[in-house]
């Protein structure tokens, strides 16, 4: 996504996509190759969806902290949702008007962990006494999309890292990635109609050699139908720990969605159906399974 109207969300946008467009080379393999197919013109024409940030649970941490920065900037808390095997909460934000991404938050429930893995995620982060989102100066662009990449808390030891994988992927992901930008989505329905649905989209995305997360199908729909998801599997990323050791570790993904009209308003023409008029929030059993293109059983097939 390039925003194009320079304001100061914009400005923030800008700050936190540039690294992830880098990090996460699906991102340019897509959209080049939707130029080459004639899909867009140029990337300036996809429709985020959403964007979503992983979080722990922890004082001065987590979606109560984070989300301070969004709802500045004039995003409002939706629905809460609830992953019990992963241990995690998460909230969905919607944004201050319809050029803007929805935001998906969640959380990591620490107090749920093992004492082994909750003494590692308390080494790290013991020494924020205070929530460092009460620092910045919110009205600063530059400083709130810089403090995304910020180095919270030390990097962990590789040993460390694969004891919080062993129990909990999400854990170990954002132990090593901090609040780097966990992913952000493609509206399919946006595009015309030879790839305006998830199904059509995939077999695009399959034939330009790209890896799609298959937990719980390659296609994850919502009880009523009117959400569907899909997500590429995260590329391994060689990463640097604590004393100089380097380990392949799963970095960032994308995603893709498509928001079918609601019921109340399929009589409308194609060319008036507005953001308003489709399925909008999320679905907790499709997110739980996009989580994983992050886990192991998906970046090692």
């Amino acid at each position: 996504m390039i925003t194009i109207d320079n304001t100061p969300l914009d400005s923030v946008f800008d700050v936190l996509f540039a690294p992830y467009k880098e990090r996460v080379p699906d991102v340019k393999k897509i959209s080049n190759a939707m130029i080459a197919e004639g899909i867009i013109m140029d990337e300036t024409e996809i429709v985020n969806d959403h964007i979503a940030f992983r979080t722990l649970g922890v004082p001065n941490l987590g979606i109560s902290s984070l989300e301070k920065i969004f709802l500045h900037y004039g995003y409002s808390r939706k629905d809460y949702h609830n992953f019990p095997g992963k241990k995690l909460d998460a909230y969905w934000y919607a944004p201050p008007s319809a050029e803007y991404p929805r935001i998906f938050m969640s959380e990591l429930r620490v107090e749920e962990l093992s004492e082994e893995s909750r003494k590692i995620i308390n080494k790290y982060t013991r020494d924020i006494t205070a929530d460092p989102v009460d620092q910045l100066n919110l009205d600063n662009p530059e400083e709130v999309g810089a403090f995304f990449h910020k180095t919270l808390w030390e990097l962990p030891t590789v040993e460390e890292y694969n004891t919080l994988a062993a129990e909990s992927e999400y854990a170990a992901w954002v132990i090593y990635n901090r609040y780097y930008l966990n992913h952000y989505t493609l509206s399919v329905h946006e595009f015309g109609d030879k790839y305006n649905t998830v199904e059509k989209f995939n077999r695009f995305l399959e034939g330009i050699g790209i890896k799609l997360n298959t937990a719980g199908g390659k296609v994850k729909v919502s009880k009523d139908g009117l959400l569907k998801q899909s997500s590429t599997v995260a590329k391994m990323i060689e990463a640097e720990f604590a004393g100089g050791e380097t380990m392949e570790i799963p970095g960032s993904y994308v995603e893709f969605a498509e928001r079918l009209v609601l019921p109340e308003y399929r009589h409308l023409p194609a060319t008036e159906i507005r953001r308003e008029h489709r399925r909008d929030g999320f679905e907790s059993a499709n997110a739980d399974k996009i989580f994983e293109s992050t886990y192991r059983e998906q970046t090692g097939r």
